[in-house]
């Protein structure tokens, strides 16, 4: 007998791939609303460089002996008559300086706060340099 070959189709189903339409999204700049223009203030010109305040310095020459000071009243570049300001000893003399003074010092020496000097009160100008040998 002769056989009957039969083939059976296997239905493929054919998907269409669609494809992707791309569109150009239309998108709308949004323009900012105009805010309240603040006006810059004007730049300043640069400040011309300020000179170094000029420096005055007041020396004392004297021994006043071992274990003693040397103090400053007055007015004039942070100094007082209230309350003396303690001077450095340097190189074999008692010194102080300031960049305080505008307009000059006018001093008087004190042995540890307390001992005035004899004499008038000093002054020197701003800038300037008083050396002096106070008699206690």
């Amino acid at each position: 007998m002769a056989t009957k070959k039969t083939t059976t189709k296997k239905a493929v189903k054919k998907t269409a791939t669609k494809k992707a339409v791309t569109k150009k999204a239309v998108t709308k700049t949004a323009v900012p609303k105009k805010a309240a223009a603040k006006k810059a203030a004007p730049k300043k010109a640069a400040a011309p460089a300020k000179a170094p305040a000029p420096l005055t310095t007041i020396v004392a020459q004297t021994d006043v002996g071992w274990g003693n000071s040397i103090y400053l009243r007055g007015e004039g570049g942070g100094l007082s008559w209230e309350k003396g300001t303690l001077m450095d000893w340097v190189d074999g003399a008692w010194s102080w300086s300031t960049t305080a003074a505008k307009s000059g010092v006018t001093f008087k020496f004190l042995i540890n706060d307390e001992v005035w000097s004899q004499g008038e009160d000093l002054t020197v100008a701003s800038g300037g340099t008083s050396i002096s040998a106070p008699l206690f």
